[in-house]
């Protein structure tokens, strides 16, 4: 293993803050597969889940078993982890620009396109070559002027080159949900199932340039760009990426954390990166792939103490009961109920709710939004 520190661009006089990656197996023999954690700072499960992994591979490693690379970033924003107000963690959004820390990605796509499409071959693997070296010559002649925009640099300058992103997230009361683009979908079925997913959502994209889009969206929308051109090089699904949310914030366990790190090790054996004697099967999955846009996000209409009466994994049916909005001046309930069948997969942790605020998220089957479909 090798511990490699990344200093990041100071944002103020006598402080700066550094990012940490750890490197399994030897670059170019193999699949490389980047897996970073709590970009939302505070969202920590990924944390643990990473501590266990990383014993995990350095086991492996010691024992001559990976065959490839594995990049690992236990905490991939020190920024956000520094970030608490009155005693509260504030690591999802940055203080100085409110920007989301897994937003406002570049468009890796854009950016290489006029460098390579003249370049092009027949070759399908030397043209994902070429549009990784590009990407990688695009990250490291980007400038950054600010703390933020290092962080995205130097995260990016890991993973541009990734055959497989993981980005471990959580959310605040949920089970284990697991997003994709639909064309990384085939090649990361068997990784939903390992995990047990129970609820997978599916967009081409969601919108807003996430960390884990920006590297998988900029090989299709590459693609596309060429067909539109006229440009008919073979170009692969080059980055497949998720994010992967751990359950909610509280489901910071060992038993958690050592069950889900064993889940992706067992995935890693069975696309050949991890040596293994036989071969692990796929786990049967625990729900279908529906897509992101049938996904409903439940709101409150008017203020007050939220009652769920729904629990998270609890297949609801449209009509169903999902919580009651108690207003204890007025006297008054509101019912919230499911608009659509599906898994109750997430909902808010706090029990006070003001107007127009978000509640909890079904996991339908049959879009009916367009646009960008992620929360801020």
């Amino acid at each position: 293993m090798q511990r490699i520190d990344h200093p990041l661009l100071s944002s103020s006089l006598g402080s700066h803050k550094t990012l940490t990656s750890f490197h399994f197996g030897q670059p170019g023999s193999g699949h490389k597969i980047y897996i970073q954690a709590s970009l939302h700072a505070e969202e920590l499960p990924g944390m643990l889940v990473a501590h266990h992994l990383r014993a995990l591979l350095e086991a492996a490693e010691a024992a001559g078993q990976i065959h490839g690379e594995i990049v690992l970033v236990p905490v991939a924003n020190p920024i956000g982890l520094a970030q608490r107000l009155d005693h509260k963690p504030m690591g999802r959004f940055e203080l100085d620009t409110s920007e989301n820390f897994n937003r406002h990605y570049p468009d890796l796509a854009a950016a290489v396109e006029p460098v390579v499409i003249s370049q092009l071959g027949e070759d399908a693997l030397a043209n994902v070559g070429l549009v990784r070296r590009a990407m990688r010559d695009y990250l490291q002649q980007s400038m950054p002027t600010t703390e933020l925009q290092s962080l995205r640099r130097t995260l990016l300058l890991l993973a541009h080159d990734a055959d497989f992103m993981l980005d471990l997230h959580c959310d605040c009361e949920a089970v284990l949900h697991f997003y994709t683009e639909e064309a990384c979908w085939p090649q990361l079925q068997a990784l939903a199932h390992f995990l047990g997913a129970r609820a997978i959502l599916l967009a081409k994209s969601s919108g807003n340039r996430p960390i884990d889009e920006c590297l998988s969206g900029a090989w299709w929308q590459l693609a596309e760009r060429l067909q539109a051109r006229g440009c008919h090089a073979p170009l692969p699904q080059g980055c497949c990426s998720t994010t992967i949310e751990l359950r909610g914030e509280l489901d910071v366990s060992h038993a958690w954390a050592a069950a889900d790190a064993k889940a992706v090790v067992g995935w890693l054996q069975f696309i050949g990166v991890l040596a293994c004697q036989q071969p692990p099967q796929v786990p049967a999955a625990l729900c279908p792939a529906t897509p992101l846009a049938g996904s409903e996000t439940l709101y409150a209409s008017s203020p007050g103490v939220v009652v769920f009466t729904a629990e998270v994994g609890q297949y609801l049916q449209a009509g169903d009961l999902v919580a009651e909005i108690i207003d204890p001046i007025a006297n008054t309930h509101q019912r919230i109920t499911a608009g659509v069948a599906g898994v109750f997969y997430a909902r808010i942790r706090d029990r006070y709710i003001t107007a127009g605020g978000e509640l909890g998220k079904i996991a339908g089957a049959q879009p009916f939004r367009s646009g960008d479909l992620l929360g801020a």
